[in-house]
């Protein structure tokens, strides 16, 4: 059988190509997948047992079986209804998730703003670029907001990430949550982006003075 491999980010970059057609025997796993990218890309070896794999944009372990023409997707380790989400290369605007979400019901709202700094790691930052499994990252951000609403009822969620290259002190997310009360806006601001740095399969490249890389933690 035949599948479809998407690699991003630092993946990519290793290989040295975006997407790659693997021919696999009947029966074949995520496992072998993955056993068959190391063995014709032996580089890929430093990503062994922290990637995660996703079966037609779906979150899947390494033991799932696959079927002729699935589309599997590699993806290294993450940088981290009312409303809405969305990924995008303009730059975000936070009035317009304000616009969003504004009820009349609402008399709390909190927003998240993450922007680019100019040091990280001890190094002067010229610039980042992010780079994302589009359809994959738009999903998980809506099923984060369905969570979040699920959780705290009352909340209205509008979610915003910037794909691309960003310069300091452009924001790289807007998250924007209104409630009744205050309590479940803040709780539902901090669920969602601590929850995105955790799965959206959206990566950070940073150049700096000494050269470029992939960041796998944003603390």
């Amino acid at each position: 059988m035949r599948v479809h491999v998407l690699l991003f980010a630092a993946l990519r970059e290793a290989v040295g190509a975006k997407e790659l057609f693997l021919e696999l025997e009947a029966g074949a796993s995520v496992a072998d997948v993955l056993a068959a990218l190391e063995s014709d890309h032996p580089v890929l070896g430093k990503f062994r047992g922290r990637v995660l794999v996703s079966v037609n944009r779906e979150h899947r372990s390494t033991d799932a079986p696959l079927k002729d023409g699935d589309e599997v997707a590699i993806l290294p380790p993450v940088s981290g209804g009312s409303g809405s989400v969305r990924v995008q290369v303009e730059p975000l605007s936070l009035d317009a998730l304000l616009t969003e979400v504004r009820s009349p019901g609402c008399g709390g709202i909190v927003t998240f703003t993450g922007v680019v700094r100019d040091v990280s790691r001890d190094q002067h930052i010229d610039h980042l670029e992010y780079e994302a499994y589009e359809p994959m990252a738009v999903r998980e951000l809506e099923r984060i907001r369905a969570e979040a609403q699920t959780r705290w009822p009352k909340v209205r969620l509008a979610v915003a990430h910037r794909l691309g290259r960003l310069e300091v002190g452009e924001a790289a997310v807007v998250i924007v949550a209104a409630a009744p009360h205050r309590p479940d806006a803040f709780d539902a601001c901090r669920y969602t982006i601590d929850t995105l740095k955790k799965t959206v399969p959206i990566w950070k490249k940073e150049f700096g003075e000494e050269g470029s890389c992939w960041v796998e933690e944003n603390p």
